[in-house]
């Protein structure tokens, strides 16, 4: 097994030694872990050859970020595969530049900017002068997934920072980050993360 230095000063690690034998469950948060395991099992089940996508997390001052993720399936002397490889990264300046990308950049900053509001995709199509048909298949090409999903992602990981790290109401949050209610919330939460608010917030405060 080995790790970057960048993730061993992420998790606040000293030694790669210090990782083994934890799981992806023991590093990472939950909805986030579930897919690391996903995107394995694929790979090592050969039913896929390559891994990629963009991943939404939030940078040091708190605002969703996008990072590329891209893993490989690793395979021994024999052709076997054994394992997997990966690596995380935050796109960087020149990567922004890039044509597939630049189409949406705007809608992408517009919508990390504006997330926690009644924010209308329609209106953040004509803001990038573009028809929504035209931003919808832009959108889709340059992340593999809509800007709807994009922004409900977005209030997603906002909502599982407050969870993890305020004491606010599930209804609370809901307003905080955008929903219109907290059925809405609680529905759009369980669908990406697995498990209600609630109950996600409760698994936090049981002792490993």
């Amino acid at each position: 097994m080995l790790v970057s230095r960048g993730f061993l000063q992420n998790y606040q690690l000293r030694h790669e030694r210090e990782i083994l034998g934890l799981t992806d469950f023991d590093v990472a948060p939950q909805h986030m872990a579930s897919g690391y395991v996903r995107d394995d099992a694929r790979l090592l089940s050969g039913r896929a050859r390559l891994v990629e996508r963009v991943e939404l997390w939030f940078d040091q001052q708190g605002t969703p970020d996008w990072f590329f993720v891209s893993k490989l399936p690793l395979k021994d002397a024999d052709g076997r595969i054994c394992g997997t490889a990966g690596v995380v990264r935050r796109a960087a300046e020149h990567e922004m530049q890039l044509p597939i990308i630049q189409n949406v950049a705007r809608a992408v900053e517009i919508i990390r900017r504006d997330f926690a509001g009644p924010l209308v995709l329609s209106g953040v199509a004509r803001k990038c002068g573009l028809s929504m048909r035209h931003f919808q298949r832009r959108f889709q090409n340059a992340f593999g997934f809509s800007p709807q999903e994009f922004l409900m992602k977005t209030r997603v990981i906002a909502a599982l920072k407050l969870l993890e790290e305020t004491s606010l109401s599930a209804a609370e949050i809901a307003v905080r980050c955008g929903f219109v209610d907290g059925s809405s919330f609680a529905e759009q939460f369980r669908q990406r993360v697995g498990q209600n608010p609630t109950t996600y917030r409760q698994a936090l405060r049981v002792p490993a």
